[in-house]
């Protein structure tokens, strides 16, 4: 999505960047582990594939990704710096029906990051980009059954509910409307966030 080509949005401790070419590298690594392709869905793609894909995320209209950064003290940002790479977070506006509806997804790939909150404040900017800019108006996930961490986090920390189950994909559904009052948590999120 060429909206958020030239965007970097900073919270306490990471900072969500566009995905460039220079990221493709250490991704393609992640990718290949077998628990983060279960984890998403994925299946692994070659070099080529990937920058192909980046390319995709980059231009395409209905969807957007940041690579998430570990946050640097003091603040800095080089939205190249590749070592500080955790994961990413990306949604998709492929609801034929629902034109202003995301598919959120996030992925926290190095585990020293993991339980710690992190995914929790990447998903509340991620979630207020999509709102604002956007003007998306209901949100979704499909979350693997075995994930229960990811399934917690929008259950108890998004008040998302799961709409379905399916045990040909071992996955749930879980949505959220776009009310006053989620608009009024990602405004008070924003509001420790800055956007260069």
């Amino acid at each position: 999505m060429r909206l958020n080509e030239h965007l970097a949005i900073i919270g306490s401790q990471v900072v969500l960047v566009p995905y460039e070419k220079e990221h493709v590298p250490k991704y393609h690594e992640w990718m290949k582990s077998p628990f983060l392709q279960e984890m998403t869905g994925s299946e692994p793609l070659s070099i080529d594939d990937e920058y192909a894909m980046q390319q995709s995320w980059r231009t395409d209209d209905d969807k957007c990704t940041f690579i998430v950064l570990a946050k640097a003290q003091p603040d800095s940002i080089n939205i190249f710096d590749c070592g500080r790479m955790i994961g990413d977070v990306n949604f998709y506006l492929n609801n034929v029906y629902n034109p202003h509806e995301a598919e959120l997804e996030v992925m926290i790939a190095e585990n020293d990051y993991s339980g710690k909150g992190v995914a929790t404040e990447v998903l509340r900017l991620m979630m207020h980009y999509a709102v604002n800019d956007v003007g998306v108006t209901d949100l979704v996930v499909r979350i693997k059954e075995s994930n229960a961490a990811s399934i917690h986090i929008f259950e108890h920390k998004f008040g998302f509910i799961e709409t379905e189950r399916s045990k040909a994909f071992q996955e749930v559904t879980l949505r959220r409307a776009v009310t006053n009052t989620l608009r009024a948590e990602l405004e008070k999120w924003a509001k420790l966030a800055t956007r260069v």
